[in-house]
């Protein structure tokens, strides 16, 4: 049972990324990872507050990371296509 219901979370997870930019996607994991490490480095008590700083802090490097991607990606269309395009 817990197979299948883990199964259905990521491949529902995975529609959400459908459509997104680089950079989003990056937050986007960049978050929940940030999330789950604060959640596991915090003391007992300060899981909370932990998860909350871990998923700011992760979701700000995500995002950069994925927008120094998407900004590959359109350099490399650029040299494809042409500045014109």
């Amino acid at each position: 049972m817990k197979f299948y219901t883990l199964l259905s979370l990521f491949v529902a997870a995975s529609f959400a990324f459908v459509g997104c930019t680089p950079t989003q996607k990056g937050a986007t994991t960049g978050a929940v990872a940030g999330a789950g490490v604060g959640a596991l480095v915090a003391g007992d008590g300060n899981r909370g507050t932990g998860a909350l700083i871990g998923g700011a802090v992760g979701g700000v490097a995500g995002a950069a990371i994925g927008n120094n991607k998407e900004k590959k990606q359109y350099q490399q269309q650029q040299q494809y296509y042409g500045p014109g395009y």
